[in-house]
């Protein structure tokens, strides 16, 4: 986001709620030493990287003579992660791949929400186009099923169709982005468990805290919400390309070097860990102009949420964006002072610097106190 990236001391403050996201104790490490990330230096920085590469390998047996066996395994590091960085650059080059294959979202799930957005929208429209994702159905019957919900205690929906009738069209503008979001998670965010978690209680708070300070100004709250929600997929995809393209590329090169009994090779690699650097480089450079192009990919017709995104990924100072995107950059704000509060990560100066960047008011800071934005709470009368 540039409204972040562009301000060098909110730059490094916000990078540090990224690295929380990804593991406290990197976040810990990070604290006060994160400078921001240039992003034409980095992809120059990238290119470069690939080009030495191909001379490391090749002088690999010379830098062993030489250097010793120290030296070797920082070369063998240096040139793994490099192949990592060209093959998830290829990737992120490829919008479609990244759309249908890396986070398979099926077009009933734009769909959905953009009858929602729609004045005249109808349970009844959508009922068709939910039924036909397995998942969602899956939820939907679940989620009605729940004691809470039960209108009778003896009696389980076991139709999606029906259960999108319980639920009620008002409900379905809080549950389908929900849903739909959740979704997309990565599958497993290992070896860095609890960001799974985490990225889903950023997501979920930023959605709600959007919502609460939309309806304080009048502004579409079901925009301002899905907006919020959907802020974060370019930050899924970045995860699920690299925690992907990392465990791959490892087994590959673990397996060959054994099945050539290159022990010294086998040695160093079966001991290379994923990297948070290169992850938090990814998804500071990348995550939100990526939101902004997979957004675009929705081909939204009705739902205003296209223009706010974009504003998002490109909007320098808060002035130069749309209302909602105003209020989504107001959340995301408060979310990631939030989480770093929580932690001891961030100083009082530090705090007014995040919060002064998107112009948040005393007044808004204190309806989000006095807010539930970590909770979705449906009204089944």
């Amino acid at each position: 986001m540039q409204i972040f990236e562009h301000n060098q001391t909110v730059a490094t403050i916000y990078q540090r709620a990224i690295s929380l996201s990804i593991c406290k104790d990197f976040a810990e490490k990070q604290s006060g030493k994160i400078t921001m990330v240039d992003h034409q230096g980095s992809e120059q920085e990238n290119r470069r990287r690939e080009l030495l590469s191909v001379e490391v390998q090749a002088q690999q047996e010379k830098i062993i003579a030489k250097h010793g066996e120290e030296h070797f395994r920082k070369q063998i590091k240096l040139s793994f992660f490099s192949r990592v960085r060209t093959k998830i650059n290829s990737d992120f080059d490829n919008k479609e791949h990244l759309y249908h294959n890396v986070l398979g979202i099926e077009d009933a799930c734009p769909a959905i929400l953009d009858i929602l957005s729609a004045r005249a929208a109808s349970v009844n429209q959508i009922k068709n186009l939910a039924a036909s994702l397995s998942w969602l159905a899956t939820d939907l019957i679940n989620l009605v099923n729940k004691p809470q919900y039960r209108k009778r205690a003896d009696v389980q929906v076991s139709d999606a169709k029906l259960a999108l009738s319980y639920i009620g069209l008002d409900n379905l503008k809080l549950v389908m982005p929900t849903f739909t979001l959740k979704h997309w998670l990565p599958t497993s965010t290992a070896p860095y468990g609890l960001m799974k978690r985490k990225l889903w209680n950023d997501s979920l708070a930023i959605a709600l805290a959007a919502r609460a300070l939309a309806k304080e100004q009048g502004l579409d709250e079901f925009t301002a919400f899905t907006t919020g929600m959907l802020s974060n997929i370019g930050r899924f995809a970045v995860t699920r390309c690299y925690l992907t393209t990392f465990s791959e590329l490892y087994k590959k090169e673990v397996r060959e070097a054994f099945e050539s009994k290159d022990k010294r090779l086998h040695n160093v690699l079966s001991k290379i860990e994923a990297s948070e650097e290169l992850l938090l480089e990814q998804l500071t450079m990348r995550s939100s102009q990526l939101s902004a192009d997979l957004i675009e990919i929705m081909s939204f017709r009705r739902m205003g949420i296209t223009e706010p995104i974009f504003d998002l990924a490109y909007a320098d100072t808060i002035e130069k964006m749309h209302p909602i995107a105003q209020v989504v950059a107001k959340a995301k704000a408060y979310v990631a002072f939030r989480a770093l509060a929580k932690e001891e990560l961030i100083n009082s100066d530090e705090s007014k610097a995040l919060l002064s960047v998107v112009k948040l008011t005393p007044a808004e800071i204190t309806l989000l106190k006095k807010s539930d934005i970590d909770h979705i709470k449906l009204n089944f009368s």
